[in-house]
């Protein structure tokens, strides 16, 4: 059968049972998934899925003649080409931070401001405004080591740490411009940005406000331990954690393994978003694009981190940064692999045409718009995995209806509520989970019970928020 939705339940079948029912590592259900997807789905669906897409007639032409290997490998290169620099340096920026007594530094200045008690808010707050210019798994990537040290000085509360981190990063992610989804959403609605960065910060604020009281409850129904990992043994942290105050480094210091990044991603962010080309000076303009790529980012930030390292760690001066580097590529280097692969299997998903077969039966369905975007978004979100494709699959269907005279309230409700849809419900398609899963050693059980249901519940609250606030302030 050729039908999009008998292709992913076999996908779904054979990664969920894969990795859960027979313990099959995630890599290779992964692949195995995407290769009985690619094989399922016949090349005139793949032509028709790149035409879709905008692709030049010969190219999409050429992409259903490839074989079934040659796309998965596609797929999994492009992955690779999108998250490949990002976790390997951001592995070493979180070793050399732990290592050098950088994150235990920052923990206690967090700690000093919040206390004990107020530090998984601050982490969540943190998370959410980080998540607004820089790429939500860049944020991760910055945020899973502090929590990491975190819990060593706190003695608890690990997986609370973790799911305010993921909370904060995925809303601010796909409600806030100019974060991607949210940028491409307001241009195919023609939503004002202003009103759609401020719209999406007061619903992303109750939506984490949601998801904090959801990962409270979590948390004590779930506590998870701090684990060893390669790039963070425990006894290694414990040493660390003993220093007194005087002997890590300044906060300054410790702080510009994340600061510099985010300072140059933000700065490319601003250019982008409220400079036109001609007010600029052309050098200034080829400075901050080249530092603002967010590779070139944290590959800078993974640089201050090995200077910091070395001022520190006597271990460094003696024998060299190569052990550290290798300890923390091999832990990167795995957590490169299964995203990749689940890259491959959300693309194979994508080229079975789900969102097209998903957009056909809900094009007639009677009922109230704002639902309706959200369910749109929400069921693409979890047939193929990406909150993008979502974001664009929503936005597209629904764009006619943006721009209705009739409509009686504001279009940027619709677009808010694509944003929360698209938040629902992330599993093994998507290759954000396989990130956030490994860099903070959750088990793939851990991870389905906890991060994915913590993503309804705000996308949820997020329904029910616009919902109101479009029947009291309808904005026209």
């Amino acid at each position: 059968m050729s039908d999009p939705l008998f292709i992913l339940s076999v996908g779904v079948l054979i990664v969920v049972g894969g990795i859960i029912g027979v313990k099959l590592h995630p890599f290779l259900a992964l692949l195995l998934g995407a290769l009985a997807v690619a094989m399922l789905t016949p090349p005139e669906v793949i032509e028709q899925y790149a035409l879709s897409k905008g692709t030049a007639p010969a190219a999409a032409l050429a992409l259903s003649k490839k074989s079934v290997g040659e796309r998965i490998a596609t797929e999994f290169g492009n992955t690779c080409a999108k998250i490949g620099i990002l976790i390997a340096m951001a592995a070493i920026i979180g070793k050399c931070m732990l290592e050098s007594g950088a994150a235990e530094r920052i923990i206690r200045s967090i700690l000093r401001l919040t206390g004990i008690e107020k530090a998984p808010i601050a982490f969540l707050l943190s998370s959410f405004f980080l998540g607004i210019p820089v790429f939500f798994d860049t944020v991760l990537f910055l945020m899973v080591p502090l929590a990491k040290a975190m819990t060593l000085r706190i003695g608890k509360n690990y997986l609370l740490l973790v799911l305010c981190i993921m909370a904060g990063a995925a809303m601010a992610n796909s409600l806030v411009p100019p974060a991607p989804g949210p940028l491409f959403l307001i241009g195919e609605m023609h939503i004002p940005m202003g009103l759609m960065m401020v719209t999406g910060v007061i619903v992303g604020l109750f939506t984490i406000t949601s998801g904090y009281f959801f990962a409270l409850w979590a948390n004590k129904k779930w506590p998870i331990e701090l684990r060893d990992s390669l790039d963070a043994k425990l006894e290694d942290m414990k040493s660390i954690a003993a220093k007194e105050t005087k002997q890590l480094p300044s906060l300054g210091i410790s702080l510009m393994p994340v600061a510099v990044p985010l300072f140059f991603i933000c700065l490319d962010t601003a250019f982008s978003a409220f400079f036109k080309a001609s007010e600029v000076s052309p050098f200034l303009v080829a400075i901050v694009k080249f530092f603002g790529d967010k590779n070139i980012a944290i590959l800078t930030g993974g640089f201050i981190a090995l200077w910091v390292l070395a001022s520190q760690k006597k271990e460094a001066k003696k024998d060299g940064l190569t052990p550290f580097v290798q300890s923390a590529l091999m832990s990167g280097g795995g957590i490169i692999l299964i995203t990749a692969a689940g890259g491959a299997f959300g693309g194979m998903l994508q080229q079975t045409g789900i969102s097209s077969r998903i957009a056909d039966l809900t094009k007639e369905y009677q009922m109230a718009l704002i639902p309706m975007a959200f369910f749109i978004a929400a069921v693409v979100r979890t047939a193929q995995g990406s909150a993008t494709v979502a974001l664009i699959t929503a936005s597209g269907i629904l764009s006619g209806m943006a721009s209705n005279a009739n409509l009686s309230f504001h279009p940027v409700y619709l677009g808010l509520a694509i944003g929360c849809g698209s938040k629902l419900v992330p599993w093994m398609n998507d290759a954000g989970f396989w990130i956030i899963c490994k860099l903070s050693n959750l088990t793939e059980k851990e991870a389905l019970k906890t991060i994915s249901p913590l993503l309804v519940v705000m996308g949820l609250t997020g329904l029910i928020v616009i919902m109101i606030g479009a029947a009291l302030f309808p904005l026209v």
